[in-house]
Parts: C-alpha cells; structure tokens; sequence
C-alpha cells in the first residue's frame, strides 16, 4: 500500500497522548519532542506518582486515566505503552473516540478481539499501527539481506532465553498482564513469518514455576515450539525468562542448502561451503524513534508502513494456535 487508506492531511503539529510511563513510553516521548512535527500534550500512567513525574520530565499535562486521555478532543493520535492486558480496551476506546492508534505489540491478548480492533479502525477510517520495531533491527535486516547466498532454508533455532535471578517484580511476570508468553513476547513468532512466511501447523510446549509468595505471578517461563511453515522449512522456537534458567542466550540460526547464517546477540556469520565470514549487522538503538517517524511519515505524506496491521495479526494468530497446542497438547493446523 503506497499511500494511506485514511484521509492524511492533519493539522501540524500532530497532538499525541501517551498511555503508559515505562521504558517504551519515554523513548516515544522522546521521539516525538525531538519531531517538530508532533507534539505530545498529556500522559495516563499507572500511578499518579508515575505519571507526575513522567509529565514534568516531557513537559505534558496528567490525564488521570486512560479513559479520560483518550477522550480529549485536542487529541489526534494515542499511543498505549502500557500492559499488555490492556492493549485492546484502549485501542478499542480510542477508535471509537476517532483517534488515530499506535500500539505496542500485541494489539490484544485476543486474536478475535484483535480481528475486530482491524476491522474498527478500517470503519472508522483510522490509523492502527503494531509497532514491531523487531523488523527494523540491525540483525534481522541483515538475516534478510544474507539469506539468499544460502539457498533453500530447510531449519530453524531461535533462542531467547533471559536468566534473572532473583526474577523480578514487574507485571512481565505477571500471565494476567503479559499474557501467554509466545503471545506477550510476539516479535519472535513474527520475525520468523516476515523472513519464512505462512505457517501450516504448530506444536508447543509450556512450563511455569510459580511465585510461592505471589500466586499472581511466576518466577520463570519457558516455552518450546515447532513451527511447519507452508514451503517446507521447519523452525524450533524456545522463549524464557527468570530465575529456574542458568543461562542468557539470544541466538538464530538459519540452515539452507548452500550454507548457514548465525547469529549470536549482536554477532553475524555466514557459513558456506569453503568460507566464513562476518555479517555486518546495525546498531539496535533508536528503533522506536525510527517506528515513530514512520508513523508521522504516514499521517502527514501517505507514506508506507514498514508493517502492516494484517502482518501482526497473522503473527498473533500463530501465537494464539502455540497457546492453544500448550493446553491441549495437539498440533494446531493453521489454514
């Protein structure tokens, strides 16, 4: 799609509310102060204690809740930043109130859900942007570009694997708020289908061991999954995080018939027959700010996304079927 299906002519500069006051909220906040074509006006945080301070560090006013930011008429565009149990209530508000919507992944912990969240913002004309920033990093563009020097791809391992100890008490450890964890850590079921593309089946695995003195929470996860994708090539995915796990891993390795890309944290090799030698992967900073511009980019000129709505719920809905495989112990065939 070159150009927004949306009218793109808005007033400049664009008025922006955030919902949310972590680690992903101040990097937009950020992005949008250093653009003069945006300016953020109010934040909605967890806590009053939170969203003061946010507002005085960005220069923006308090809204008390997320229900009444996205209410304000002098708003043109929310962005939600915060727990992922609350992605779709919001997104679903702020459509509904004729606000353009940015989301982190996942747009809801419920794929039906999220099809209907599409199809609202489609109604109402409206922008509805997933952000996955992982597309836009350094290693995946590299994986992209180097992939055809090894010829068909027949295997796959990616690993993320996030030793803590002790686990930490934030809401990522929490199933209510992040959600299953292949659904709450989306971008890696949807690193694989941007590069391997649609999915026939999949097979998961799902373990958790309980926080004795939160029943809420856990203190670590670990998932296992096989995914079949439609060419032929078959993947194994494993995620976890906390403190049963001994040791950190981020890696991907890609098998074809004509060699092998590797790749360790922020470290690239291709393997062929006869040579090895380094790939040249970017830095991962400053992703969200580049996803931000992009988005400004779409509003004011119709240009196009990195990513589209339909791509994410694709990867949500490979995530929901991992879901389903881990509770009922079947194979789950997508059509």
């Amino acid at each position: 799609m070159t150009t927004a299906s949306f009218e793109s002519f808005v007033s400049l500069p664009i008025k922006v509310g955030i919902v949310g006051t972590g680690y992903a909220a101040k990097v937009r906040a950020e992005a949008l102060q250093a653009d003069s074509r945006s300016q953020l006006v109010t934040v909605a945080g967890h806590t009053p204690e939170k969203a003061a301070a946010f507002s005085q560090t960005y220069s923006a006013e308090v809204s008390n809740s997320w229900m009444e930011l996205v209410q304000r008429e002098d708003l043109d565009l929310i962005i939600i930043s915060t727990v992922n149990r609350d992605h779709g209530a919001i997104a679903r508000a702020a459509l509904h109130a004729d606000k353009h919507v940015v989301v982190e992944y996942p747009l809801s912990l419920d794929y039906v859900e999220a099809t209907e969240l599409i199809e609202l913002a489609q109604a109402k004309s409206k922008l509805l942007h997933v952000e996955h920033i992982e597309l836009l990093s350094g290693i995946h563009q590299a994986a992209l570009n180097a992939l055809p020097q090894i010829g068909s791809v027949f295997y796959i391992r990616y690993a993320n694997l996030n030793q803590q100890r002790p686990a930490p008490q934030k809401w990522t450890y929490q199933p209510e708020l992040f959600g299953f964890p292949l659904i709450g850590a989306l971008s890696r079921i949807h690193r694989l289908i941007d590069l391997f593309g649609q999915v026939n089946s999949v097979s998961c695995s799902a373990r958790f061991w309980d926080d004795t003195d939160s029943p809420d929470r856990y203190t670590t996860c670990l998932c296992t999954a096989q995914l079949q994708f439609t060419n032929g090539t078959m993947s194994d995915l494993t995620y976890g995080k906390g403190e049963a796990l001994w040791k950190s891993e981020r890696s991907l390795e890609i098998h074809g018939e004509k060699g092998a890309l590797l790749l360790d944290g922020d470290q690239g090799t291709l393997v062929r027959l006869d040579t090895t030698s380094p790939l040249e992967v970017g830095s991962r900073r400053g992703l969200f700010a580049k996803d931000t511009a992009a988005v400004l980019d779409h509003l004011i000129l119709g240009s196009s996304l990195y990513v589209t709505s339909a791509a994410s719920l694709y990867a949500l809905k490979v995530a929901d079927a991992a879901q389903r495989s881990a509770k009922t112990g079947q194979i789950i065939y997508l059509s």
